[in-house]
Order: C-alpha cells, then structure tokens, then sequence
C-alpha cells in the first residue's frame, strides 16, 4: 500500500528565512531551542531573531542542549518553555536542538513522568514548531522523531509520534558554509544511511523509494568532493537536499539494522552518530545483498560504484583512522543492538550471530 504523510510545510533555499517571514507569526512568543554557539556563529540565530524582532514577536532562548541530548535536558527545556509562557518553538542547529526541540514542545503541555517519555501515549498537545537545520544529516526537520540519550537503558531511544513533525522547516545551505570538514562528513553520511536504510526498508513504497534514491545521487556526487574538501555552494546545496530527502524517507520507513548498531558506539565511546553508522554501512549492504542484491546494486550504481568493496574503500578514506574495540564490547553492543525496536525492519532480519558478525567485520 502505498501511503505519503507530510504535514511539514518545507521552504529549500537561500534566504529562505528572510522570503518567508510570516511563517513566523505561529505565536505570541518563542523558546528559540539551540546549541551553545554554532547559531551564534552560522547567523542562523541572529537571522530568526531579526525577523522575530520585526514583528515584535517576543522570544526567550534554550541554548543548553549538547549533542546526543538526553532526558534531563528537555525537561529543563520544557520548564524553560512554560516559565517564559512561549507558545511556540523555533530549533535551529543539527539533529541534536531538533530532537531536543520536538520534545520540550510535547513536554511544554502535557505532564510525562520520565519513565513513561518513550512509551508512545501521548495527549494531542503539543506546541507547533518551526526548524531550521544548519547542518545536513539528521531530517529531524521532516520527521516524527526525536531520539534521545537513554541513561537507563545504556543506550538511544526514540520518540515516535506524528504529534511532533513541525510546521515549517527553513532549510538555507548557507548557514552551512563554514561547517568543518569532519562536522560535513559525518552529517552527509548520517543522512546518506537514511536513504539507504529506507531502500532496504520492509516498510519502503515506490514513491518513497524515488526519494531516498534522489538523496542517495546527491550525496554519491559528494563524495569525492568531501574527500577532497572541495565544499563548494553547489556540494552544500546537494548535501542539504539528500538530507532532507532522507528525512523525508524515514518519516515513512523508520531506520533500520545501521542505527541499531550505531547507539552503542556514541553511547559507550562517544562516536558522533553519522561516524558510527557510517563505520558498518558497507558490511550492511553486504549482509543484505545475500537477500536483495538487486537492491544493493541500484544503490551503488545511483553511487557509481560497481562494488561494495568500491563503496567501502571511498568510506573508508572519508572516516580516517578508526577507533580500536574489543570483542568484548561488540559482545556488549550486540546484546544492546538485538533490543532495538529498529532492528527487525530491514529486508532482512539479522540473528544475534548477524549483529556480532556485523560488528566484528566492521570494527575488529
């Protein structure tokens, strides 16, 4: 069956923030959700308060949230949220601000014990919100998710409700022009697990499946330039539409095996979650080819590769140096990875032998 579902109202391009001013006009006053310095640094931040200030709508600014945000941060966020009386949020910055946003907008007006913030009930509350993503990886802008540090469960857990896709997203490539290198890698290979994931989805339909292609050739025609640091507008630009077309892909099919396994790697060893799904994609599509190589094959020739084995080393080359596991934290990870709501949704279902090899084939 095939079924599309977007109520995000998306604005792709230069200055789109300063075209679409009355998008702005969603409340009385904002809790503007954010990092510690990069909107500061970017002008995304001073580009939304200029607007709010022109239309003398009144705004308060969360700016503690650190990447991979966990459960205390959006709670002090939402009390944040209901202190200043805001009745809308803006996020801006990468995944982590979205995800934390989407949040203390649902905590900002219903009471959720923290036990319970995973559960999936929720009242039909929540306050609308604007997003305004400044790098290219998560899609959190488009999608019902907002994945959090999960300290009890030693691992990353995901709220999913389609109360929390925001109202508009703002996404202007240009607040990326200064992104370092490192930082654009592991975004553009975060959103580039995102297409490949949703291909490789139980849950994938035709119409989705020409999106995440899309956003896999986008992002395959970066590679190259990535690795040779060679960022100009036009790779930002493509960046950031496969990022959103990832987004746009996983709203409908939920990520799969990759992200299983990469929640442990930042959770134990602090591994920025684009590296740590890029560290095993390329023994995923190896798994997988055993059920669907022509599904594997399509991907690597929208990538023009003509192998795997192609596909890794290019990978390879743009992650550096890896980090040095023992087989006794894969042992650790792959019990973690086997509880992961995700890790069954793929064209094929690993055994726990799978995950293990997975990892071990990655890492050792």
């Amino acid at each position: 069956m095939l079924k599309f579902d977007l109520p995000t109202k998306i604005f792709l391009g230069k200055n789109c923030i300063k075209e679409n001013t009355n998008v702005f006009s969603l409340g009385k006053k904002a809790l503007i959700v954010t990092g510690r310095s990069s909107a500061k640094k970017n002008g995304s931040q001073s580009d939304v308060e200029a607007v709010l200030n022109s239309l003398n709508i009144d705004y308060a600014i969360f700016d503690q949230v650190k990447s991979n945000p966990d459960i205390p941060t959006v709670y002090k966020g939402a009390e944040t949220a209901k202190a200043e009386h805001a009745d809308f949020v803006i996020a801006i910055g990468g995944g982590s601000p979205m995800d934390a946003g989407k949040t203390i907008a649902l905590l900002a007006c219903q009471n959720i014990a923290p036990e319970n913030i995973f559960s999936g009930s929720y009242q039909k509350k929540v306050l609308p919100m604007i997003h305004i993503p400044t790098t290219s990886g998560t899609g959190s802008e488009v999608t019902p998710y907002s994945i959090l540090s999960n300290h009890k469960a030693q691992t990353k857990s995901t709220i999913a409700t389609p109360l929390i896709f925001p109202t508009y997203a703002l996404l202007d490539p240009a607040y990326q022009k200064d992104l370092p290198i490192s930082i654009t890698i592991n975004t553009a290979l975060d959103a580039l697990s995102h297409n490949i994931e949703s291909i490789l989805s139980m849950k994938i339909n035709p119409l989705i499946a020409q999106i995440a292609q899309s956003g896999i050739k986008q992002i395959g025609d970066c590679l190259t330039a990535m690795e040779n640091n060679d960022l100009t507008e036009a790779v930002r630009e493509k960046l950031q539409y496969g990022s959103l077309a990832g987004g746009i892909a996983i709203a409908h099919t939920g990520t799969n095996i990759v992200h299983s396994l990469g929640y442990s790697l930042t959770y134990f060893r602090d591994i920025d979650h684009g590296r740590a799904n890029a560290l095993t994609i390329a023994e995923y599509l190896n798994f997988i080819a055993k059920t669907a190589p022509e599904k594997v094959a399509l991907i690597l020739n929208d990538m023009k590769f003509d192998n795997i084995s192609q596909f890794k080393a290019q990978i390879d080359r743009l992650l550096g140096k890896k980090e040095a596991f023992t087989a006794e934290e894969l042992e650790k990870y792959t019990q973690i990875a086997l509880k992961a709501k995700n890790i069954n949704t793929s064209l094929r279902a690993p055994s726990e032998s799978d995950v293990l090899s997975l990892y071990k084939n990655s890492l050792l």
